[in-house]
């Protein structure tokens, strides 16, 4: 409900702080006293669209705060949750005029979009008037309504999860297809890419090794090269060895005869000698150590040279020719096995579909029963709204070849306003008496069901008096046994209904300096003051008064 409402600073009203509690209130006053105004700034704090005009003159903004008291599981609150909004036990919603036409909205004090604001607002608060564009006159909401009014939550939650299932079988069943139809596009370039590159027998990291590799033998190659240099200075054509061993025999025989001088160049021949056999075994161990095969090298050249064409070839690294030949790969498999799993998803999405049809047929024959029982709900309150000869229709077209979450009906309330001429929408057929009145007996019959917890109601009644505005009294307090009602009303029939009246009216102040709106709450002898002077005009006579205690206690 609707607990309080503060205002400052829009068009007349000043400062305005208004209470108010549940059942049925009525708003009253003398044209021009700012009825409008209170509703134009609750219409600004429920995320209506702002206007500089609306601020009062010579201040730089104005301001309305409405104090909304809500069950822990109504949609409004989960729209807080889902935009992490603070989920108070009060839902405030403000909002801050400019007079440059800027605005700022707040929900919970923390600042959200107009458009967020108008959201919740709409789900808390519905406004219904002569001119009401919103609401039940909006065909998008019908099908919800007629929907709230059968009963057909379980059935409507069946079609919408048997539509997702059927649109995401056939999203899968596109998407096959495309794969395999891809995968056709590619199937020579395909196998030849596979061919080549299974051929080279991949491996990650092959590219290093065989760097490494490559590396180590192109070493073992210098070095060798220096050993055989070695070995043939040692051991070649013109090694020392051989010459030192003749030279060394011919001094060992000059030697025998004694006395020979050559004894210490003997003595380091054979030293030379030992040490040259020394060097030759330890050069034949390193070459047995460092036994290196040319054609070795050149196989691993080769390789890598094969490796780093194909990578070039195919714009990639020599590790990323493992994954092109496995997406290759996998778009032969998708050949082989592609159109056995188009088949299954195929067979899935048939299911899905029959499953489909099944869930909207069966919420599409309870929408049927709905549309006759709500026709006939809303006919029964048409006569005391002096609507006897008017029709409400629920326009229900059906297109069972339609597939859509909302199944297959779409849903627009028409009327006939009198025998012979064409129904139609309500908007375009009905005047804007027979509109609101229309309106009325609608909410009426939905007021448990599918209806926001605060309905405001502006002068509905105009144009309308004795039995019909008694017949719209009688409606509106009995909707407000199930929601909160505020009704704006001309109509003394509606007022002495209200559980709660509230007087709108004009002040001078500072000696008729500016003028300004006030609402004030009736007690019982100011209430009937009230009702006497909407029932006598502008002078209000002892007759009036006597006539509006009679009505106050009949109603009462």
């Amino acid at each position: 409900m609707l607990s309080g409402l503060s205002v400052r600073n829009i068009v007349l009203i000043d400062q305005l702080d208004l209470a108010l509690g549940t059942g049925l209130t009525a708003l009253t006053g003398e044209t021009g006293a700012g009825k409008s105004i209170l509703l134009d700034a609750l219409t600004l704090a429920l995320g209506g669209r702002g206007d500089a005009s609306l601020v009062r003159n010579g201040i730089d903004s104005g301001q309305v705060v409405a104090v909304l008291q809500l069950p822990t599981e109504h949609p409004a609150r989960q729209v807080l949750r889902d935009n992490d909004i603070s989920d108070d036990h009060e839902v405030i919603l403000r909002r801050v005029q400019f007079a440059d036409g800027r605005t700022r909205a707040f929900i919970n004090d923390q600042p959200v979009s107009a458009g967020l604001l108008q959201s919740v607002g709409r789900l808390i608060v519905e406004i219904h008037g002569q001119h009401d564009d919103r609401a039940l006159i909006d065909p998008a909401t019908h099908r919800a309504l007629l929907d709230a009014f059968g009963g057909h939550d379980g059935a409507v939650r069946a079609t919408l999860e048997a539509y997702s299932a059927l649109t995401t079988a056939e999203s899968r069943v596109a998407q096959q297809r495309a794969a395999v139809a891809a995968a056709q596009a590619r199937e020579e370039y395909a196998r030849h890419v596979v061919e080549e590159l299974s051929a080279l027998h991949l491996e990650t990291g092959e590219e290093q090794t065989l760097s490494e590799t490559r590396q180590k033998l192109m070493q073992l190659e210098k070095a060798a090269s220096e050993v055989t240099e070695a070995d043939d200075l040692i051991n070649g054509p013109s090694a020392p060895g051989p010459a030192f061993g003749q030279l060394l025999r011919r001094l060992g025989r000059k030697a025998e005869a004694g006395g020979s001088p050559f004894d210490p160049l003997i003595e380091t021949l054979d030293l030379a000698l030992v040490a040259l056999d020394r060097v030759s075994d330890a050069l034949e161990a390193l070459k047995r150590e460092m036994a290196f095969d040319p054609r070795e090298l050149e196989d691993v050249e080769e390789r890598l040279f094969a490796l780093r064409a194909a990578a070039r070839k195919h714009q990639t690294s020599c590790d990323g020719l493992v994954e092109i030949l496995a997406r290759y790969e996998a778009d032969l498999e998708t050949l082989q096995s592609g159109e056995k799993n188009l088949g299954t998803l195929e067979a899935a999405a048939s299911v899905a579909r029959v499953t489909y049809r099944k869930t909207a047929e069966k919420l599409s024959a309870l929408r049927g029963k709905a549309a006759l029982a709500l026709e006939k709900a809303v006919a029964l309150e048409l006569p005391d709204l002096k609507l006897g000869n008017a029709c409400f229709i629920v326009d229900r077209q059906v297109d069972d070849g339609r597939t859509a979450a909302s199944g297959f009906d779409q849903i627009a309330f028409h009327v006939q306003t009198n025998p012979g001429t064409l129904a139609g929408p309500m908007l375009k057929v009905a005047s804007g008496g027979e509109l609101s009145r229309f309106l009325l007996a609608l909410k009426v019959v939905l007021a448990d069901r599918g209806s926001a917890p605060v309905l405001i109601f502006d002068e509905i009644d105009t144009g309308v008096g004795g039995a019909v505005a008694d017949a719209i009294g009688r409606r509106l307090a009995r909707l407000a046994g199930t929601v909160q009602v505020l009704a704006v009303t001309h109509a003394p029939q509606v007022a002495a209904r209200a559980e709660t009246h509230l007087l709108i009216e004009k002040q001078a102040v500072n000696e008729g300096a500016f003028m300004r709106t006030h609402v004030s709450r009736l007690d019982a002898p100011a209430r009937r003051e009230e009702v006497a002077r909407m029932l006598a005009g502008a002078k209000v006579t002892d007759e009036a008064r006597a006539a509006a205690s009679r009505l106050l206690s009949e109603v009462s």
